[in-house]
């Protein structure tokens, strides 16, 4: 097996794109220690399951597409790191290559000690560190740079970095020599600046993947890049290990009576955690996607789930697909059991405004979403839930060691839009003890059997919202039945 940890000294080095290609690139890469004759056929691909560290569902879209595997999240905020290392290797054991993606640099982190940084993450899960650098601008000066970071933490093994942005091949030579007089460190990887790999931003970070038209295109180009400019397999020598990861305790499937979840995924909503889905399923859910754009109505369903994602990037579609609109306000309104993340929430509201659009939505939250130019809630979030919550609890769920416990659940916000003109009667599930949710004190709007929040909930020890979720909606079916239809089948 091969396992490392993609980290950089600062962020937007690039290393989002290098993960990127290297995740697809690996797939055809011949371990060091394999040799093929030329008459065999050819080797199978190698299967890498890639990982993002910290809050993050943009990365993972595209990490996910380029190995054709779901992409992992790893967040020391929202889990302990027994729960860490159980999830790396719940998800890992079966691939060939490991790939974690960190987040910023590769010791920054929220406190002095830096207990959460991609480094305290390497040295949980026992992982050699490539470090891609920026290196526009810089000929000796990589140096002090490079042995500084070696020398920061000792126990952490830096394996080799990756040069990135460079000006061309003479800048490319002197770095070599420069690194190669002063360090040990090993270079496995220049990649040249190149304006074709850059992948578009805008405010919440990178154009998602399942937004970008030519998503595969690009990828196959990163890839392409990264193949013919790192040496994979010095890569896979320097990242080689024996010692395989140890086994994670199964999920426990539900033995009830499944419920159909109907869940928008599509280029305007898609921001939902592999392990979330997945953890819907194991509680007994069968999800059934749809797509906001261009469905006209929900699939038969028992609860309805719409994530985060940028509703505020397609008005005009979603305002003119009033057929589907109305059903979801119907439907909400006759007491479907809803649960909306961010985006959701902004879908379910009156209209949103952006700039000078302005667009009808669902109409099911009393209130407009306003659109501002900086974000108005950014960060990590620390919520305490309230008895107008409507989900059950259960004294059956599984507990591993959470950093938190019982009503205080840890989160993770990022919008830049405000709801206002939201009645002051207004009913919420959480009380907002860092944060700003809704309105700086409360998240979770609570109207009938919707749930509606600006935080994105992930689905941990201390957190096990997905469980919850479906028992709420099948305590809802037990008591108000509604027909489903038997021959729909879950699409992925």
């Amino acid at each position: 097996m091969y396992r490392f940890l993609i980290s950089a000294a600062h962020k937007s080095s690039g290393k989002t794109t290098i993960s990127i290609g290297l995740a697809a690139a690996l797939q055809d890469a011949l371990p060091s220690n394999a040799s093929t004759p030329s008459n065999a056929p050819k080797a199978p691909k190698l299967s890498v399951q890639p990982f993002k560290k910290g809050p993050d569902y943009i990365d993972p879209l595209w990490l996910g597409r380029a190995a054709g595997r779901p992409c992992q999240n790893l967040d020391f905020f929202l889990s302990s790191p027994e729960e860490l290392q159980t999830e790396f290797s719940r998800y890992g054991s079966d691939a060939d290559i490991c790939l974690v993606e960190g987040n910023k640099g590769l010791y920054d982190g929220l406190d002095l000690k830096g207990s959460n940084s991609n480094a305290a993450l390497a040295k949980l899960l026992d992982l050699p560190v490539i470090l891609v650098l920026d290196a526009r601008g810089m000929t000796r000066g990589i140096a002090p740079l490079i042995l500084g970071y070696q020398a920061f933490d000792r126990d952490l093994k830096i394996a080799g970095v990756i040069l990135n942005k460079l000006g061309g091949r003479r800048h490319e030579s002197k770095l070599r020599a420069v690194i190669e007089h002063y360090t040990d460190i090993k270079v496995l990887g220049a990649v040249q600046d190149d304006p074709r790999l850059v992948l578009i931003e805008r405010h919440l970070g990178l154009m998602p993947a399942n937004e970008a038209i030519n998503a595969n295109q690009k990828i196959q180009l990163i890839a392409t890049a990264v193949r013919d400019q790192v040496d994979l397999d010095r890569l896979l020598q320097l990242t080689a290990t024996a010692v395989p990861l140890p086994p994670a305790s199964a999920l426990q499937i539900s033995t009830e009576l499944p419920v159909r979840i109907a869940v928008a995924r599509d280029a305007a909503f898609g921001f939902y955690y592999a392990a979330d889905l997945d953890a819907l399923r194991h509680a007994g859910a069968e999800l059934c996607f749809f797509d906001s754009l261009h469905d006209t109505k929900l699939p038969p369903c028992d609860g309805l789930l719409i994530g985060g994602g940028f509703p505020e990037s397609f008005l005009t579609e979603l305002e003119a697909n009033v057929s589907l609109r109305e059903n979801i306000r119907q439907s909400i309104v006759g007491g479907l059991p809803t649960y909306a993340e961010c985006g959701g929430l902004m879908y379910l509201s009156r209209r949103i405004r952006r700039d000078s659009q302005s667009a009808e939505m669902v109409g099911v939250i009393p209130g407009d979403i306003v659109m501002h130019p900086k974000p108005i809630g950014r960060g990590y979030v620390i919520l305490e839930k309230t008895a107008n919550h409507p989900w059950p609890d259960s004294d059956s769920e599984t507990v591993v060691a959470p950093p938190h416990t019982g009503s205080v659940l840890h989160a993770h916000e990022f919008h830049y839009s405000s709801l206002e003109g939201l009645p002051a009667d207004t009913t919420y599930a959480y009380n907002v003890r860092r944060g700003h949710g809704v309105d700086g004190v409360s998240d979770g709007i609570v109207q009938g059997n919707l749930l509606a929040s600006y935080t994105h909930l992930r689905a941990t020890a201390g957190c096990n919202w997905p469980q919850k979720f479906v028992r709420f909606i099948r305590q809802h079916r037990r008591t108000h039945p509604t027909p489903t239809s038997s021959s729909s089948k879950e699409t992925t």
